[in-house]
Formats: structure tokens, sequence, C-alpha cells
């Protein structure tokens, strides 16, 4: 509804005083307070980590100097106390690492997307943190234990992992999220049974098969196995 239409309809006021004028969540600022929130994140996470990190940072490094790696060794030791870790990078910033000589270490699980929506890391599904300016840490951050708001970045960040390819996935190969779906169709599995014996719910399993289609330049699921045998996918 247009803001001149929501003051029309006297609706203006309620809304200012029923929606809290406050942040979403606490701002940290400085690079101490923000390496020592930082870790001190990482290492509350008892079950679950995830990230969207660009390795080459968006100026050359997303978290500078001692405060990257001092981050890098606290995610280093949530995987050793067997921390599920789902780290998505963008394809240019593991490009220009590469470019210089420079390994990406990233301790879990990674996938590899075109780009990355924003920096971000939450623990646990329960507090996450993201820059204010969505790319750089140390220009100052949100942390954000809303409910509401991290189950949104939860949802946001899976979405792109699906999305996402397993790091040196060579150009125009199977995403890692797709084989399974391959093999469904080749089988002749009903929508229903497929998306059963995947995990997944029918509208996620749809969505896949729709990918799949698209990555195989068919609308058809009848040419799809032979598209497929022609690109060498099975």
């Amino acid at each position: 509804m247009p803001l001149a239409m929501i003051r029309g309809a006297g609706l203006g006021g309620e809304l200012s005083r029923s929606v809290p004028r406050e942040t979403p969540g606490q701002p940290v600022h400085g690079a101490e307070r923000i390496g020592a929130v930082l870790r001190g994140l990482v290492r509350s996470a008892g079950r679950e980590l995830l990230g969207f990190e660009d390795p080459a940072g968006p100026a050359g490094q997303d978290v500078p100097g001692a405060l990257a790696h001092s981050l890098g060794e606290c995610v280093h030791e949530s995987a050793l106390r067997s921390t599920t870790i789902r780290w998505i990078a963008p394809r240019r910033g593991l490009a220009r690492l590469a470019h210089a000589g420079q390994p990406w270490h990233h301790p879990g699980e990674a996938r590899v997307t075109d780009t990355i929506p924003f920096a971000i890391i939450v623990a646990d599904r329960a507090v996450a943190a993201v820059p204010l300016d969505l790319d750089a840490y140390h220009k100052g951050m949100l942390v954000i234990r809303d409910r509401v708001v991290v189950r949104a970045l939860v949802r946001t960040h899976r979405a792109w992992w699906e999305r996402g390819e397993e790091p040196g996935t060579p150009p125009g190969a199977l995403p890692a999220h797709l084989r399974a779906v391959l093999q469904a169709l080749l089988a002749g599995l009903t929508d229903e049974t497929a998306a059963v014996k995947l995990g997944v719910s029918g509208r996620t399993y749809s969505r896949r098969v729709g990918e799949l289609l698209a990555a195989l330049g068919t609308t058809s699921r009848f040419r799809a196995g032979a598209e497929a045998a022609r690109r060498g996918w099975i």
C-alpha cells in the first residue's frame, strides 16, 4: 500500500506507535570489539555454523589482518568439535584468490555460487552477524537474535546452498544437488516418491526438477535423459 494511501486511511499513526523504531539487532563497532564478538559467536556454535563469505573480500580482505586469522582459527576449532559447517563463497572471489596463488581454506562443507547476497555468519540458527554495509565486518556489524529475522537468513542460506556447486566443479558439470534428481527422473519415480527418497518437500523437489531441465536446456522430462547422456552426465 503506498504511503499516501496509508496516511489517507489513518494508519500512519497506528504504524508509528505499534512498530518498534529500534534496530533489529545490536550494532558493534571497532576492530577489537568486532573480533571478540565474532570469535565468541563462532565458538558458541554447538551444532551448526552457516556462512556467506567472499574469501578475497570486496576490496582485498573482508575481515582484515589478525581479525581474519583469528576468526579462521575459531571456525577450524568448530570443525574439530564436529559442528556442521556450511560455507558459501562467490566464484569471482575464489578466482581472485587463485590468481594471487592463495588457497581457500574452508573447514566443513562448502559450495560455490556466482555471487553471494551478503556476508553473514549464523550460529545454531539462533544468532547471526551481518556487516552493516553487507560486505565488510571491520566497518561495523549487526548481531541479530530476532528469531524471525534469523530464520529468514537461514532460509536464504539454504536456497543459495541448494543452487551452489562443490568447489572445483568444472564449468558445465551437473551441480551436486541435482545429481539425485536426475537419477530419480531416470528411474521413473513419481515426484512424491522422489521427494520422500531425497528427504525434501514436494515443492523443493519440483523446483529442483525445473533447475535440472533448465540446466539441460529442455522443458521435457522425457528428453532429459537423452540430453544428460549427450553431456556425459550419466
